[in-house]
Parts: structure tokens; C-alpha cells; sequence
């Protein structure tokens, strides 16, 4: 007997859907942010420079936050469904590329990497607005939930995963293992009705202006930032990209200030909760540079293994499972901004833990992974609350584009933070430190990384500190109310 067809309007999601989007998600979190990880063996199995591997590492996250609202915003228009589909075959394409990257060129390496950028971009904002349109009230509480563990705890999992991977069956494995996590939330996602925005008479432009130009900044501010100790602060290959970001940008607010159907509504901004939440999202994106320094140091420093080093993860793995759940009862209880805050808090202690760049190499992993457990703790605190905070509080009909960006800025934040760490990593690695050789133990011809390591470390946790900033002038306190 053929199944009725339950219509849009009517359909409640189901657990099916909800496990097939968090597949989804962490095809982006676990997976492709593996190279956090597995960074210098790539890098030595391919034959590629450290400059060219930063890029590689940073580049995902970019094209994720470039293009991430504006297919958030085709989305609303063309199906959520159908976009998270195209995602999903993205990420076959660029896990197929990144597997199959022969030794001395990084060309499919990079291609594999952007386009796992624009298969995020599609996943994303795609799923957080499924999660809009299906799921009411606590439900769809507990829905942001798992959908928060497949994010964060993909990251968490991701370093351990891909040192196991890396060390075991070779770093090509993750990337196969993808296209089959892929596969899994394509069948668990079809059969699922459409979501999209009903029609409008007038017809909306695409915004190819916007896009170009918000585009073309980016990218040149990456460059900057990645490659401007290499290729020389002064020079003018740097100077004049540095120049083309600040033009390209200027001019992308304008236009979009200007523009009635621009690919960012800033709008939304006049909501205060809703660009709290989004700012912090972004900082505390951005300490994912943490992990790239942490991981790096220890292998570069002290002769681990990507193993060894994604073992500093594992508190921070149980911590950010265990807790995100916790942050769902803090958020009912309490509102969005006290567990934000706590969270924020918990966190940035974390991440001072793991700037005692000045012990030894054994103590150091001890006192890293109780930071890293207190760094999922702290994540997990945040993650719900601020997802909620975010989306409760725009007009449904907008909850794609609102999603979009609240994603946009965790990409962009991942991508900056990463590429910023790692530019400051790789910039002091080489100095002359002798003025600070009195501060740190054990043996010498390591401490030109390890104070390196600590700076680093030390401009996540600034980040942190103005997430805090940003959430006490911005969220208010209380529950606030869900505008459907």
C-alpha cells in the first residue's frame, strides 16, 4: 500500500533526518578539519612547503564563509533539501580530489580543499534551517543540540580521529571514509519534503556585485595574513593586496548598505541577541587556531606523533559531548547569555592552560590535555545557547540567510583564527629569542617554537576575552522570546 504523503506544512522532523544532518555536518567538522591534525604529514607525504600547507589548512573554512550566505539564501529560495544535496555530492567531489592528491603538487590538494569549502557552505545553513522549519520549541532545542555535537564534537574528534587515521592506514583514509559518511546522510536525508520560502511577485536579483567584491577581499586578506611573512610585509605583492582587501571590502558594505536584495541583509544586525551571538560565534570560531598551534608544537617540538598529538584532544572530545546537552538545560534555565558567558570563561581558561609553552615536553601534555577538556567544557556550554540565541530570535521567513551568516562568521572565524595562529606560529618560529631562553625548561634548541607556540596561543585567548566583551554588550539577560 503506498504511503500518504504527509504535507510540508504538517511535517514534524523526525530522528532519521536529524542523524542524516549531523552526517552531514561533520563531513565538514570531523573530516576536513582532520588537517588541523595530520597538517606536516601531509605535508612531508606531498612534498609541499609549510606556507602552502597553512593555505590548505585555512582555505576551507574560507570558501565556506565566502559563499555560505549566499547559498543559505538559494536555499530559502530553491529548497533546503535539495541544497544540502548538492552539498553532500560537493563533498564526494573534494574528499575524491584531496584522496587522490599525487606527491610533489598541491594543485588537487587545494582543489579538493575549496571545494569541501563550498560543500560546507551548502550543508551548513541548509541544516540549521531544516532545523527552523521541522522542529518546534524543545524539540527543536534538542535538535540544535546534536547538531552542535556533530560541529563541535566533530572538531573535538577530529585531531584523534586523524592522528589514528594518519598513523595507521595513512591520511588518505580519512578522506575515503568521508565520501562514505556522504553517501549515509544522502540516503537518511531523500524522502524528506521540500523547505523553502513561498514564491514573492517581485523577483530578487542575484547580488554578483556583492558576492565579487566580498569575494575578492576576502581572499586577499587570507593572503595577507598566510603569506605576508614569507613573501615580506613591505613588499608590494603584500602591500597592494593588503590595499585591494581594504578597497574590496569598502566597497562590498556599500554596496550592500545601498542593495534592497543584497546577499548579506544587515538588517538583522539591529538585533542585538542575534549580532551578539553571531560575533561571539565568530571569536570563538577562531580559537580553533588553538588546535593547529598545540598539535603543531608538539609534533615539531617535542617528536610526537599525529597520534600522540590528537590525544591532547580527547578531554576535549568527552568534555564538549558530555557538556553540550548541559548547555541545552543551562539555556531553558537561565536564558542565552549566563551559560554563553560561562562558557566563554571556561574556555578561555583552557586555552591559557595550553600556552605553558615553558615546561617540559611531558608536563606540557598533561597540563594541555586538562586545557583542552576545559575547552570542550567551555565549548559545550556555549554551543546550544548561542545557536538558539541566534536563529529564536529572526523572523522564519529570514532563517536561512540568518543561518547563512551565523555560519559564515564560525567559517570565516575558523579560517582567520587558523590562518592568524599559524602566520604567527610560523613568522616567530625561526627569531631570535635568546631574551626569553631563562624562562623555559628543559632543552634549548626548541624554545624559538615554543615561545612562538605561546604567542600564538596567547591571541586565542585574547579573542575569548573580547567574545566576552562582545556577549555582555549585546545579549541580553533572560529568556527572550521566539519569534516563529
Amino acid at each position: 500500500m503506498k504511503q500518504e504523503k504527509v504535507p510540508t506544512e504538517q511535517y514534524q522532523g523526525t530522528d532519521k533526518l536529524l542523524f542524516g544532518m549531523v552526517l552531514g555536518v561533520i563531513t565538514f567538522w570531523l573530516f576536513a578539519q582532520t588537517t588541523l591534525n595530520i597538517a606536516p604529514t601531509m605535508r612531508e607525504d606531498l612534498g609541499i612547503d609549510v606556507n602552502t600547507s597553512n593555505i590548505a589548512v585555512s582555505i576551507t573554512a574560507l570558501f565556506s564563509g565566502i559563499f555560505i550566505v549566499v547559498i543559505g539564501g538559494l536555499g530559502d529560495r530553491f529548497g533546503r533539501v535539495k541544497t544540502t544535496k548538492i552539498g553532500l555530492a560537493l563533498s564526494v567531489i573534494g574528499s575524491l580530489l584531496i584522496a587522490l592528491s599525487p606527491a610533489g603538487t598541491a594543485t588537487f590538494l587545494l582543489a579538493g580543499r575549496i571545494v569541501q569549502g563550498l560543500s560546507a557552505a551548502c550543508i551548513m545553513p541548509s541544516t540549521l534551517a531544516l532545523i527552523k522549519a521541522y522542529y518546534k520549541d524543545a524539540a527543536r532545542q534538542r535538535a540544535v543540540s546534536f547538531w552542535s555535537m556533530g560541529s563541535w564534537g566533530g572538531s573535538g574528534l577530529s585531531a584523534l580521529f586523524g592522528g589514528i587515521i594518519a598513523s595507521t592506514i595513512g591520511w588518505r583514509w580519512i578522506f575515503w571514509i568521508s565520501i562514505f559518511v556522504a553517501a549515509a546522510s544522502y540516503f537518511l536525508i531523500t524522502g524528506t519534503p521540500e523547505s523553502k520560502n513561498p514564491p514573492v511577485d517581485k523577483h530578487k536579483g542575484f547580488d554578483y556585485a556583492g558576492i565579487i567584491t566580498f569575494m575578492l577581499g576576502m581572499v586577499a586578506l587570507n593572503i595577507v595574513i598566510g603569506q605576508g611573512a614569507k613573501i615580506g610585509w613591505t613588499s608590494p605583492t603584500i602591500l597592494g593586496l593588503a590595499v585591494t582587501a581594504i578597497v574590496m571590502l569598502t566597497v562590498f558594505i556599500m554596496i550592500e548598505k545601498r542593495k534592497e536584495d543584497g546577499f548579506i541583509d544587515f538588517h538583522l544586525f539591529s538585533n542585538k541577541t542575534y549580532t551578539g551571538a553571531t560575533i561571539s560565534n565568530f571569536l570563538l570560531n577562531g580559537a580553533a587556531g588553538t588546535l593547529i598551534v598545540a598539535l603543531t608544537l608538539v609534533q615539531l617540538g617535542a617528536g610526537k606523533t599525529a597520534f600522540q598529538a590528537g590525544l591532547l584532544t580527547i578531554g576535549y572530545l568527552i568534555a564538549i559531548l558530555a557538556t553540550i546537552r548541559v548547555g541545552e538545560k543551562l539555556l531553558q534555565k537561565w536564558g542565552a547569555r549566563k551559560p554563553m558567558i560561562l562558557g566563554c570563561i571556561i574556555t578561555g581558561i583552557g586555552i591559557f592552560m595550553t600556552a605553558f609553552t615553558f615546561v617540559l615536553a611531558s608536563q606540557y601534555m598533561v597540563i594541555a590535555t586538562i586545557g583542552f577538556t576545559l575547552f570542550g567544557i567551555g565549548l559545550g556550554f556555549y554551543a546550544t545557547p548561542s545557536t538558539d540565541a541566534a536563529l529564536s530570535t529572526v523572523p522564519a521567513e529570514k532563517a536561512g540567510t540568518a543561518s547563512g551568516i551565523y555560519k559564515m562568521a564560525s567559517s570565516l572565524g575558523a579560517a582567520f583564527g587558523v590562518a592568524i595562529s599559524a602566520a604567527i606560529f610560523t613568522g616567530l618560529s625561526n627569531g631570535n629569542v635568546s631574551f626569553v631562553e631563562g624562562l623555559f625548561w628543559g632543552r634549548t634548541d626548541n624554545i624559538a617554537i615554543r615561545y612562538a607556540a605561546a604567542i600564538a596561543l596567547l591571541f586565542n585567548l585574547f579573542m575569548v576575552i573580547v567574545a566576552i566583551i562582545a556577549i555582555l554588550m549585546t545579549v541580553p539577560a533572560g529568556k527572550q522570546e521566539t519569534k516563529e
